[in-house]
């Protein structure tokens, strides 16, 4: 008989070899919704103050950064590289490098969008998208032929309501919300494209069947007005569009877009302001479009997909959203036109952004500083 002190030895070699094959992070654990599904939950690794992520067609994934980083990782061997060529971003408050997504056709002409806040020489600031090439090389990643494709009119004070999220519908238009910057009135201003959701052609030119033809050239971008601080934004299988925004002081809303539709920001909403000052609620002036949702609390709405992957069949046809202040993931059924939140996963984190991967998890980013990559798995 071996004396004990070989099998503790052995039991702590054979430790350390178990530890040293797991790659970090990338502990297992399930968590379970108010409504009793359950998933299963691993960690890929952390980003510094990550915002937005995308899948390219290899499986691969870009992963934006709010300081300027755009990061190309591998979720293979969780290997990462800095893509060269990020315009310089105005970092500070909401601002930064914001959402990232590809071109329907990427494989083909390898154009990737971003939006990013900008900053003059008068210290005024703006949402900016540009579209450019990735190519790899010897020297790494790189962005090349930057265009841009779309700017906030005008820059304004402030480092909040950005919005600029993306996303192409089924027929290949770009859309992109732009938040108010918390300055309420522009979203009902037809001189200004803040709290507005754009809509234009894949080379940021303008299509000829959008809604607004008759109120100035700038709104002949506009495809609904009224608009808060929209951080999520997705199309259904049917091709209609969904979006949420942050209320003020609650009230938060999801959405279905409608064309040429009005929203009501500042005039109406679910949700008073900071100061306690009252605001109409939406049912006191029905010419405005009403959410399918509001949130009394606040759930604070980032990220947005409408899941229609295989993996989780149960949940085809249903959103996710990422909520920050609420440190949650909300899942919302939907029947037609009509909504309804179905189940609150409690994440323990800030939820910044929602994907969905091509094998068909569900893909999470955690907000801030050491913002963990998370994909989740039934169970």
């Amino acid at each position: 008989m071996k004396p004990l002190y070989y099998s503790i030895k052995h039991l702590v070699l054979l430790f350390i070899l178990v530890s040293l094959s797991t790659p970090a992070g990338s502990a297992v654990n399930a968590v379970t919704g108010n409504a009793g599904s359950t998933f299963y939950v691993e960690s890929f690794g952390a980003f510094d103050e990550p915002w937005a992520m995308c899948f390219l067609p290899n499986g691969n994934l870009l992963v934006t950064e709010k300081k300027g980083n755009l990061v190309l990782f591998n979720l293979d061997d969780r290997t990462r590289k800095s893509v060269q060529g990020v315009p310089k971003v105005a970092y500070g408050g909401q601002g930064g490098l914001g959402d990232v997504i590809v071109h329907p056709q990427f494989g083909d002409n390898r154009w990737i969008y971003l939006s990013y806040a900008e900053q003059d020489t008068s210290n005024k600031k703006g949402a900016v998208v540009i579209r450019a090439t990735l190519h790899s090389n010897n020297a790494g990643p790189a962005l090349e032929g930057h265009q841009v494709i779309w700017k906030q009119i005008p820059k304004v004070s402030g480092s909040g309501h950005y919005s600029h999220r993306l996303a192409f519908s089924p027929d290949k238009k770009l859309f992109i919300t732009s938040g108010d910057r918390q300055k309420q009135t522009p979203a009902q201003d037809w001189t200004q494209n803040l709290g507005k959701v754009i809509r234009l052609n894949e080379d940021g030119s303008v299509p000829h069947d959008n809604p607004f033809q008759n109120k100035g050239d700038l709104a002949k971008t506009f495809w609904s007005l009224g608009h808060r601080n929209l951080l999520g934004i997705a199309f259904d299988r049917q091709g209609r569009l969904w979006t949420h925004e942050m209320g003020p002081r609650n009230g938060d809303e999801f959405n279905l877009i409608v064309r040429g539709d009005n929203y009501g920001w500042p005039i109406v909403s679910w949700g008073d302001q900071y100061s306690g000052i009252p605001i109409p609620d939406h049912d006191t002036r029905p010419e405005f479009n009403a959410p399918e949702i509001y949130w009394v609390p606040t759930v604070a709405p980032s990220g947005l997909i409408i899941y229609d992957r295989a993996l989780f069949q149960q949940w085809q046809g249903n959103a996710f959203l990422g909520g920050l202040r609420s440190r949650s993931l909300v899942r919302i059924e939907i029947n037609g036109s009509r909504a309804h939140e179905a189940e609150r996963f409690a994440m323990g984190k800030r939820i910044r952004e929602v994907e969905q991967g091509p094998k068909g998890a569900i893909w999470l980013l955690e907000d801030k500083h050491n913002g963990r990559l998370l994909r989740l798995t039934p169970k």
